[in-house]
């Protein structure tokens, strides 16, 4: 392999010339990649890791189609979006015909956060309006506009929520307030956003948006109840505002049947702004807001032009071509179905297996696993994730975990996963699961006493990054259960994968 530094160089460096809040995959022990092909990346060492995690990747990694796509356009012609070139059109027209027909105005970014935060500009000039409502865990981007409406990092930090940001509740039916045993938990939760919506008229002030993720995925991997977003749409234009879909994470086929995972609540339901990223040019930095004719009118009557240099430049149109592309001719969305239902199927196998698998949800190529200390309470069982982590990565298989207690494990590979890929990570992780809970005296779902002796301890990489990581969710349990762990106090803090 080509390298320019040793690996412990090339961490001295980073230490040295990156931010130190720039954190990596597995800080405490970092790979280092040097090529990855399709759905496997490779260290320096040449050792062949499954990537069950990157989203980014969409169709393989360096698939050689879009490479070739890129190539050939970058050695014709690349520049900035303002002279006139066929591909930016081009690429609109497909992108636009794979959505319902009132969203048809592109505007082309180079990151999900740039589309975000376009999407937000859009609706505020729309109406005239401010106010913004986001779900509770929610992430939407590191711009200070998204930070803003983004739980997932303002309730981390030292910021405080501003007043025209409203948050709602996740509608988490596993976890969150309203669960499966409620007689009608979409609208449950979408209520929740139309007192908000009341609160904030009362107050004097005005909805401009809500924004959401058609899946969380910073969340813990939440599917919402069907007919939630239909409430949620209706409540919210009925205040004056619009409805902000945030596809950058689950876009582009992931869940399978549909090309767009709004599309899975059903035809009747069609957002106003749908924002994309990530997956859009399989790694190349690509993004975008789609909306309707009306808001783009209002949009373009604020006198204000709009112009990123690189946004939809000729090699990245190239790029997102390529990458549709690929989609339909490999069929990957039907590739997503079949793998999806096939590894959720061996998960489920698993949950009847492990009292730690607390629930299984998904759709498609876009999974969690919930990991519970006990079914009852569905306490979390952070430690035992971040434990689970780094035993995977040993057998060289590669996953984080999110959500608000970090205890979901995140399944979003590069859409060309294999059954035989499933099978793999399955019996990785089934030979972990037993191991753990052999180890902790898991035979029952109760809670082990604090007092229990440990039985185990964690990878010294895990325990060395939940020592690093101190910052706490403020809601979290701050229990300091360890379920047979030895990690002394750490059970409450936070590994970021």
């Amino acid at each position: 392999m080509c390298e320019l530094y040793s690996k412990q160089e090339t961490l001295a460096l980073r230490r040295k010339h990156i931010g130190p809040s720039c954190k990596v995959f597995f800080a405490a022990d970092p790979i280092k990649i040097v090529r990855a092909q399709r759905q496997y990346m490779f260290d320096e060492k040449g050792d062949q890791y499954l990537d069950c995690i990157n989203n980014v990747a969409h169709v393989g990694h360096c698939h050689p189609e879009v490479v070739k796509a890129a190539q050939k356009q970058m050695e014709l012609l690349n520049t900035n979006s303002r002279f006139l070139h066929d591909n930016i059109v081009e690429y609109a027209k497909r992108l636009s015909a794979t959505l319902p027909d009132r969203l048809s105005v592109c505007y082309f970014t180079n990151s999900g956060s740039e589309a975000n935060d376009l999407a937000l500009r859009l609706a505020w000039q729309f109406r005239g309006h401010q106010d913004v409502i986001t779900l509770d865990h929610a992430y939407h981007g590191h711009l200070s506009s998204l930070i803003e409406i983004s739980p997932y990092k303002f309730q981390k930090g030292k910021d405080v929520k501003k007043e025209f940001v409203h948050v709602a509740p996740a509608p988490d039916t596993y976890r969150g307030k309203y669960r499966e045993d409620h007689a009608d938990p979409a609208s449950a939760y979408a209520d929740e956003v139309k007192k908000i919506i009341d609160e904030a008229h009362n107050s004097g002030r005005k909805i401009a948006a809500f924004i959401a993720e058609s899946m969380q995925s910073c969340g813990g991997q939440i599917i919402p109840p069907a007919g939630y977003f239909q409430k949620v749409a209706e409540y919210v234009r009925g205040a004056g505002g619009v409805f902000i879909a945030d596809e950058v994470q689950v876009g582009f086929g992931r869940v399978g049947k549909h090309f767009w995972s709004f599309q899975m609540f059903g035809e009747d339901f069609v957002p106003d702004i749908v924002t994309m990223g990530k997956p859009m040019g399989n790694g190349h930095p690509m993004a975008c807001v789609v909306t309707t004719e009306e808001i783009a009118e209002a949009f373009s009557a604020s006198g204000m032009e709009y112009f990123n240099t690189y946004g939809g430049n000729p090699v990245s149109s190239a790029v997102g071509l390529a990458v549709l592309d690929v989609i339909k001719n490999e069929d990957l969305q039907g590739n997503a179905t079949r793998v999806g239902n096939y590894l959720t199927e061996l998960l489920n196998k698993q949950k009847t297996k492990h009292t730690l698998i607390g629930d299984v949800r998904g759709v498609g190529l876009f999974i969690g696993i919930d990991l519970v200390k006990d079914h009852q309470q569905r306490t979390p069982a952070t430690a035992e994730a971040q434990h689970i982590i780094y035993k995977m990565k040993e057998k060289r298989v590669l996953l984080s975990a999110d959500g608000p207690h970090r205890n979901v494990l995140k399944i979003k590979p590069p859409m060309c996963f294999t059954e035989e890929d499933a099978k793999f990570m399955v019996e990785q992780l089934d030979g972990i699961l037993t191991g753990l809970e052999e180890a902790i005296g898991a035979e029952t779902e109760s809670v082990i006493s604090k007092n229990t002796p440990c039985r185990t301890k964690m990878p010294k990489e895990a325990q060395s990054e939940l020592l690093r990581d101190s910052s706490l969710d403020p809601r979290e349990n701050p229990s300091q259960k360890r379920n047979g762990l030895c990690t002394d106090s750490l059970l409450s803090k936070r590994l970021r994968t």
